[in-house]
């Protein structure tokens, strides 16, 4: 199941901002330590981790910035472990061929929750065939394009707007004028 608690307390936890979104930027610079009742008083000093704690805290920090669970990311790690080449090479490139995150690489959303909420409510089509599974993996190729009837609501009107001074990675290519 996915974390829906108070995201604030998991990125003060983690100490990083895993959502993306400034608010949570301006919340770790206002407290700086961890959430809790004696967390204030023993801001000063931080408990040292063990190696398992620190790889612990990693696995967290990734399941909670692609909004995958322990078991989704399991699976991806045995279907990376078996693909030749790098193990976390391969990892990384499974987490960023997700639908989800393709579409918020590309700009489409603010937010990588946002992304999967958009691709859930099966706002996008890939190669002309309305996708609605966020962890659906991209090829090389596919083509993403916004359904006709989105195009004119007003969440995604302000998205494609700000859209101007966003730049996308390399490896993905966005036709903006073709979504607005």
């Amino acid at each position: 199941m996915r974390y829906t608690g108070p995201k604030a307390r998991r990125v003060r936890r983690q100490g990083f901002n895993v959502y993306g979104s400034e608010k949570y930027d301006k919340i770790l610079a206002k407290k700086s330590y961890p959430p809790g009742m004696q967390a204030a008083a023993n801001s000063g000093r931080k408990p040292k981790l063990s190696e398992y704690g620190k790889q612990l805290l990693e696995k967290q920090k990734v399941c909670g910035m692609y909004g995958i669970n322990d078991r989704k990311l399991r699976s991806i790690f045995t279907r990376s472990s078996l693909a030749k080449g790098q193990t976390d090479r391969m990892m990384r490139l499974l987490l960023e061929r997700r639908l989800d995150n393709v579409v918020f690489r590309a700009g489409l959303a603010l937010t990588r929750l946002q992304s999967r909420q958009f691709v859930s409510h099966g706002i996008f089509k890939v190669n002309g065939k309305r996708e609605k599974t966020a962890s659906f993996l991209v090829e090389a190729g596919d083509k993403i394009t916004v359904r006709d009837q989105t195009k004119a609501s007003p969440a995604f009107t302000t998205i494609t707007t700000s859209h101007e001074r966003y730049v996308s990675p390399q490896w993905l290519i966005v036709d903006m004028p073709s979504l607005a």
